[in-house]
C-alpha cells in the first residue's frame, strides 16, 4: 500500500544527493560530501524496506525482477556510500542515485512472480554475491564513464569544468580498477556458487543468464590482464568496463524483465 510513497521520498532524497554532487562537479556550489552522504543514507532508508518487503512477498527460488533491480539499486547505493568513506567515488552518486530512485519507482508496483521452493543457504549466499557484483561493477561503471569525460577533456586540453573537479587521471584509474577487481571476485563467486547450488537451470530459464554472466566475466578478467600484463588503460579501459557491464545488466535483468514482464512467464 505504501510502496510508491515510499518510493517517490527515496526518488527525491535521490535526486536531491545527485543534484549537489552535480553542482559539485560544475563548481556551482562548494563539495559537501556530508550532505551528499546524508541525503542518500535517507533515501536508502526508504529504499530498504521495499526490497525486503519484495524478498518476503514469496517464497522464490531466485528473486524476480522487481526484486531483483530493487535489491541490485539498493545495495548500490549502500556499496558506493560505503566506499566513498575511503575512495574518491563519490562524483558517481551524480550518475547512480537517479539510476536507483528511478528503478525503484518502476518497480514499486510490479509483483515478483512467486515460485515453490524457498531459499536455501546456498541460493541465498549466490544471490547475495551476484547483487554485490552488480552493485560493485556498476559504479565501476559510472566510474568509468568519468575517466571517460575526464580522459577525452585533457585529450582535447579542456581543463575546464568538470575536469577541475575530478581527481587526478591516475587516482580515477587506480580506482576504477580497484573497484573492478573487487567487482570480480564477487561475480566469480555468484558464478561458482551458481554452478554449486543451482539445480535444472534448464527448466528455470537460467541457461541465457549463466553464457551472458560468463561473458562479461570474460570481458572483465580479459581487461584486468590487459591491465597488469600491457598497461590497458585510458578509453581502452572504459570501453571494455562498459562493455563488459552491459553483457552483465542483460545477463541478470534482460532475461528477467523479458520473461517476467513483456511475456509475463514465472
Amino acid at each position: 500500500m505504501y510502496a510508491l510513497p515510499l518510493a517517490l521520498v527515496a526518488f527525491i532524497f535521490y535526486i536531491a544527493a545527485a543534484s549537489w554532487q552535480g553542482l559539485t562537479l560544475f563548481r556551482r556550489v562548494a563539495p559537501r560530501d556530508t550532505l551528499v552522504r546524508g541525503l542518500g543514507a535517507a533515501g536508502l532508508l526508504c529504499h530498504l524496506p521495499l526490497a525486503v518487503g519484495l524478498l518476503d512477498q514469496g517464497a522464490s527460488l531466485l528473486p524476480g525482477f522487481s526484486t531483483s533491480v530493487v535489491l541490485a539499486g539498493a545495495l548500490a547505493v549502500l556499496v558506493l556510500l560505503l566506499v566513498s568513506l575511503f575512495k574518491p567515488v563519490l562524483n558517481v552518486a551524480t550518475g547512480l542515485f537517479p539510476l536507483a530512485g528511478a528503478v525503484l519507482l518502476l518497480a514499486a508496483e510490479w509483483p515478483s512472480p512467486e515460485k515453490g521452493a524457498g531459499m536455501t543457504p546456498g541460493i541465498a549466499l549466490h544471490a547475495l554475491s551476484a547483487a554485490l557484483a552488480f552493485a560493485l561493477l556498476a559504479i565501476a561503471a559510472v566510474q568509468a564513464v568519468l575517466l571517460g569525460v575526464q580522459n577525452q577533456a585533457l585529450r582535447h586540453h579542456h581543463i575546464r569544468g568538470v575536469v577541475q573537479s575530478l581527481p587526478p587521471l591516475t587516482t580515477m584509474e587506480r580506482v576504477l580498477f580497484e573497484l573492478l577487481w573487487g567487482g570480480m571476485i564477487l561475480l566469480t563467486l555468484s558464478i561458482a556458487s551458481g554452478f554449486a547450488f543451482v539445480d535444472n537451470m534448464f527448466a528455470q530459464h537460467l541457461v541465457h543468464k549463466t553464457v551472458l554472466s560468463l561473458a562479461a566475466w570474460v570481458i572483465f578478467a580479459a581487461l584486468l590482464i590487459g591491465h597488469h600484463r600491457q598497461g590497458w588503460r585510458g578509453m581502452r579501459a572504459v570501453r571494455w568496463t562498459l562493455g563488459g557491464y552491459l553483457m552483465l545488466l542483460l545477463a541478470y535483468f534482460g532475461s528477467k524483465f523479458v520473461l517476467e514482464i513483456l511475456l509475463a512467464r514465472p
